[in-house]
């Protein structure tokens, strides 16, 4: 088990789903996972359920917010990376033709925020922790293990996050198709490939599991769809699915890194 109580800036920590049906998600992840709920009031009768592996947090849950209503956006996992200031982040990330969906915003005392889209698309989350760091555990069975981002341009997308966050995006030799891994200081920190014909650009989620195909079937049986079955990448398996609300989020069973 891979317990935290910090994250070095640049590092993703945290990660949450919106969705169209919150208590069907719960229930879904729940299911699949083991996570535990506890339903947080976050006002105008709104709820934010902190979803937990022997009581520490390892992701969230909450309904879409108006504006993703409004424009029908589908339901999303969010990759969150710790930074130092969520004002300089968004101020540096906007000076490098990325687009400041949600300027810097308070969430009460947990932490200090903005949404953010990059130049090729995708959106992810930079979050300044105050009372919250973020996930407590990582790597393990039902815990936030990887994250990738799916991209157009990956010259364009390495440089645009070295300039923000100062990572390194090393290729992998030897593979069929081009992959990147993300060097956050000494760190590996998720990883970059082209997206494929049809698929947006986004940051996908990755949880861990102690088995994939346990958890493929268990996903199958609670109404999830398995969009890329079991596939072998060599230091472990992985597979893609999507939750019965439409959310797309990844597995991956293998060795963990502490």
């Amino acid at each position: 088990m891979a317990e935290r109580t910090k994250y070095t800036p640049g590092t993703f920590s945290w990660t949450d789903l919106s969705t169209t049906d919150q208590e069907g998600a719960k229930s879904f992840y729940g299911g699949l996972f083991g996570w535990d709920a506890d339903d947080q009031p976050v006002g105008d009768g709104m709820t934010y359920s902190m979803m937990s592996i022997g009581g520490k947090p390892v992701a969230g849950i909450s309904l879409q917010n108006e504006m993703q209503r409004q424009f029908g956006a589908p339901p999303a996992w969010n990759s969150y990376v710790t930074v130092e200031s969520a004002d300089d982040a968004a101020n540096r990330a906007g000076k490098l033709s990325a687009n400041v969906i949600a300027p810097p915003f308070d969430v009460m005392d947990v932490g200090r925020m903005a949404v953010i889209q990059d130049p090729q698309g995708a959106f992810f989350m930079v979050w300044e922790p105050k009372l919250h760091i973020g996930a407590g555990i990582v790597n393990q069975h039902g815990a936030l293990s990887w994250n990738e981002l799916a991209t157009t341009d990956l010259d364009g997308s390495a440089e645009f996050y070295r300039e923000l966050f100062g990572w390194d995006a090393n290729p992998i030799e030897g593979m069929a198709f081009p992959y990147r891994v993300i060097q956050n200081g000494e760190s590996s920190n998720g990883g970059m490939r082209p997206s494929q014909e049809n698929e947006p650009t986004y940051w996908l989620v990755y949880f861990g599991t102690d088995d994939i195909d346990a958890s493929l079937a268990k996903s199958d049986e609670l109404g999830g769809t398995t969009l890329v079955g079991s596939m072998d990448i060599g230091m472990g398996k992985i597979a893609v699915l999507q939750d019965p609300q439409g959310a797309v989020f990844a597995l991956f069973a293998g060795n963990f890194d502490d």
